[in-house]
């Protein structure tokens, strides 16, 4: 018994859509010594969570067909509060970076990042009251790019929605995001 608890220790539950990208992290996880289970989306995390208790899991903010990666993270924290969670995304925001916390991941990291930085962050539940701060003050354009990404989570990912709240046509917010996107 106690043999399947250590190895549920060392379980990773990535939830990632783009597949290339999730079969990438998995091999370099796997190489690392840990057993990787891989989910695309929230009902493939339920079955998962019903089979498993990983560790630690690596949720991608945005997933295709289901509206945010905030609500795996919900459910992931739900299921184990001890659990390790780094959300990766290529639509870093401050405003997501900081719902992601509320709901339970200990850390945030934008796209790119590889295995050693997933894996630094894990370490990183704490704070760190360190961090250099800096005196240079956010631009329009960054303001801008933090109110879209507010607005997008709020929406779950729904384009129009955010469009319509954000008073702009679904075609300029699209044009926004292409521009920005970090990936």
């Amino acid at each position: 018994m106690d043999t399947d608890i250590d190895e549920d220790e060392r379980l990773l539950l990535i939830v990632e859509d783009d597949e290339a990208f999730a079969r990438t992290l998995t091999r370099s996880f796997e190489r690392r010594g840990y057993r990787v289970v891989r989910a695309a989306s929230l009902p493939e995390v339920d079955g998962v969570l019903a089979a498993h208790t990983p560790g630690y899991a690596v949720v991608d903010l945005k997933l295709k067909g289901e509206a945010s990666g905030l609500a795996c993270v919900q459910r992931l924290h739900a299921a184990d509060d001890d659990m390790l969670i780094v959300v990766l995304t290529g639509f870093a925001s401050i405003a997501t970076a900081v719902e992601a916390v509320k709901l339970g991941a200990c850390h945030y990291l934008a796209k790119p990042s590889n295995t050693d930085d997933i894996e630094a962050a894990f370490g990183l539940r704490a704070g760190n009251t360190e961090v250099e701060l800096t005196n240079r003050s956010s631009s329009i354009k960054t303001l801008e790019w933090e109110r879209i990404n507010e607005v997008l989570a709020e929406t779950g990912f729904n384009l129009s929605e955010a469009a319509r709240r954000l008073g702009m046509h679904r075609r300029t917010l699209m044009r926004k995001l292409d521009k920005k996107q970090v990936r």
